[in-house]
């Protein structure tokens, strides 16, 4: 099965769960509210059903057009433009004949099932799957670290030992940090043992982003040699696999791309090392060939992850941890948007797509549902017309002031928001092609 398949399978699948579940939000406090509900749909069906049935006030059914699904609640000014009702006078059963409390809740009630969901999916794959990690011991080398943070204080092989005065169970979450929570300190342990508290400047999120830069941390490769060639000057210094080198010429190095520099670019026709073997310090001088190499191959380093697994109350704690912390990460990176780089790597289905794994994995899955869920549960609660954020700022100043909107103001309203929604959609989607397309 072809990637796009995969994904697009997952893709399909998440949303429809993710359309039906938010829906069934409006639909249940409508109905305990003897409030009707005329139309119940998975996806849009402009012009035909691919499925429908009429059971009782109600028409469920599955449209054609996988862009969204809709709950029609009758007497309300929504996507549709259904005015129709507006000629005659309120029935009891109507939306608009509703108290405002009641109102609020139906209209939240997609949004509130969006984050509900994305804890219990968390929740559920703490309890089944568990958590992958990475400590400092799993980094012998520690990290290696760009040059957008070494003015920082920030070295290579530097270990995180502490981030705002608190450790990080996975230390790769670091340059999540940096980017997102307004990190103030960093407590770093440096190559040759020493500590130190790093003071971090507010904005280094947006050189994180301006310059592209969102890894900073890397994995250090170490200068360990794997393999020696038969008759290398490598060989005939005895040099031996596991050897950590340790200085070149006298010039101490912790990471291999340095070992490869500094003999690339040897004036001499021999080198002198320093390496570590078991414990022992041993000083070898080899000849070098006449391209300046030795004859030796890097050490792919294994980084063997720490399993963590949970009770069914870890799994509650850590399911709302997680979603709590997704929706203020997002909510951060939401504000990069505003910026005319954010605005470009803006996305749609294809970024959406994107979020899944290359082959079908259920914990993969289940985590980008998860995320898909609070995003939307955050995304339909924007003040925008159309959206369910939108009918929440008018029932709140209705509240507020004692005054409706008037009916003329919201059908113009709904259609500002649909056509301001059209644009976004087909900005974000166009800008996936772009990037199929051009890279």
């Amino acid at each position: 099965m072809s990637l796009f398949l995969i994904k697009g399978s997952q893709l399909l699948l998440s949303l429809s769960i993710l359309i039906v579940l938010h829906e069934l939000g409006h639909f249940i406090p409508a109905k305990l509210f003897k409030t009707r509900v005329e139309k119940l749909y998975l996806f849009f069906d402009i012009k035909f059903s691919l499925f429908k049935k009429k059971i009782g006030e109600t028409v469920y059914g599955i449209g054609w057009l996988p862009l969204g699904g809709y709950c029609k609640i009758a007497g309300m000014i929504d996507e549709s433009m259904d005015t129709e009702h507006l000629s005659k006078a309120p029935e009891p059963w109507e939306f608009r004949s509703k108290p405002a409390w009641q109102r609020l809740i139906i209209m939240l009630g997609g949004v509130t099932v969006n984050l509900i969901l994305g804890f219990l999916i968390y929740m559920m794959v703490a309890f089944i799957w568990g958590k992958t990690i990475i400590t400092n011991e799993d980094l012998p080398g520690g990290y290696e670290v760009a040059d957008i943070i070494k003015p920082y204080g920030f070295k290579d092989g530097d270990k995180i030992l502490e981030v705002d005065g608190k450790s990080l169970e996975n230390i790769i979450d670091i340059s999540k940090h940096l980017f997102l929570r307004n990190v103030s300190t960093v407590k770093v342990e440096h190559y040759d043992g020493q500590k130190e508290v790093l003071s971090i400047p507010e904005d280094i999120g947006i050189q994180m982003f301006e310059t592209g830069n969102m890894l900073p941390f890397t994995a250090l490769v170490q200068p360990i040699i794997d393999s020696i060639e038969p008759n290398s000057p490598a060989q005939k210094a005895e040099l031996m696999s596991e050897d950590l080198i340790l200085s070149v010429n006298n010039v101490s190095i912790i990471k291999w791309q340095d070992f490869t520099k500094l003999v690339k670019e040897s004036a001499s026709k021999t080198i002198d090392l320093d390496i570590k073997r078991k414990g022992r310090i041993i000083s070898k001088t080899i000849n070098l060939r006449d391209d300046n190499t030795i004859g030796v191959s890097l050490m792919i380093p294994v980084i063997s992850p720490t399993k963590l697994r949970f009770t069914i109350s870890e799994s509650i704690s850590r399911g709302y941890d997680k979603a709590y912390w997704t929706l203020l990460d997002y909510i951060s990176q939401f504000n990069y948007i505003f910026s005319r780089k954010g605005a470009s790597q803006l996305g749609g289905f294809g970024a959406i797509g994107g979020l899944f794994p290359p082959t079908w994995n259920w914990q993969g899955f289940w985590e980008s549902t998860a995320l898909i869920s609070i995003i939307l549960a955050f995304m339909n609660l924007l003040p925008i017309p159309a959206l369910d954020g939108g009918h929440v700022m008018f029932i709140l100043y209705e509240i507020v002031s004692g005054r409706k909107p008037n009916d003329k103001f919201m059908e113009y309203a709904q259609l500002f928001g649909f056509f301001l929604l059209l644009i976004l959609v087909l900005y974000a989607n166009g800008n996936d092609v772009y990037r199929a397309i051009f890279g």
